[in-house]
């Protein structure tokens, strides 16, 4: 679900506005703030649905890990899917996972692009067909949007690959590989906000340029070297 910035076309709210009870219990039955002229309707770029910049760090590395992950593992089961890590042979510049990587604890970036370096090969060849394409296509997404520099050609591949992933996404629920993170237990919708904050990202870079500009790569270094040094100016 991608926001439309504001104006944005709403519900009719049929409430006098002067019965300022009945007309927020009115606004609250379709979720909206009962603001209806907020002060910032005439700044550039001041809507909610475009100052979020997409982030890589924590939108797309973490979603990885807490989702894509998540479903390989229901698919293949946590031994195999360690055991497919293992075996891989070890490559130059690339970090090798002699161990598996279920087992990890406190997972940062650097670590989660590493295992998606990988994926794909581990998964490549499953009979799971539509699963394996949904997945493909959320890495595709997720590689070409880092790009440094991103033309109009692949502009149109980043939002191509986005479909495919709709297109195939049914599979993974069909499988039951979808599955909530404190009971376990299937899911049968969507309702993944790091997922729905995916259809921004081709209009963010047709706004505000490329995604990799707002790494938070930096910040987080900062941060892990102020906790370390225990200096809380940082």
């Amino acid at each position: 679900m991608y926001h439309c910035p504001h104006p944005c076309p709403t519900p009719s709210i049929k409430c006098n506005i002067d019965e300022v009870e009945q007309y927020f219990a009115t606004c609250k039955d379709f979720q909206l703030s009962g603001v209806s002229h907020p002060f910032w309707h005439d700044w550039l770029y001041a809507d909610p649905s475009q100052f979020p910049t997409p982030e890589a760090l924590h939108y797309w590395h973490c979603q990885f890990w807490d989702h894509d992950i998540q479903w390989c593992r229901h698919m293949l089961g946590a031994g195999e899917l360690d055991f497919q890590f293992s075996v891989l042979p070890p490559i130059a510049g690339f970090h090798h996972f002699n161990q598996g990587m279920m087992k990890l604890k406190q997972v940062g970036g650097c670590t989660q692009r590493d295992v998606q370096q990988y994926i794909i090969v581990i998964i490549t060849g499953l009979p799971q067909v539509d699963v394996v394409i949904a997945i493909q296509a959320l890495m595709e997404f997720q590689y070409l949007a880092q790009a440094p520099a991103i033309t109009s050609q692949m502009h149109d591949h980043i939002s191509a690959a986005l479909k495919t992933f709709h297109d195939h996404k049914h599979a993974i629920i069909d499988a039951g590989l979808c599955r909530g993170q404190t009971t376990g237990a299937a899911l049968n919708h969507w309702e993944i906000p790091k997922l729905e904050f995916m259809q921004s990202v081709a209009p963010s870079i047709h706004q505000a340029g490329t995604v990799i500009q707002w790494s938070a790569d930096t910040t987080e270094h900062c941060q892990r070297s102020s906790d370390h040094n225990q200096q809380p100016e940082l």
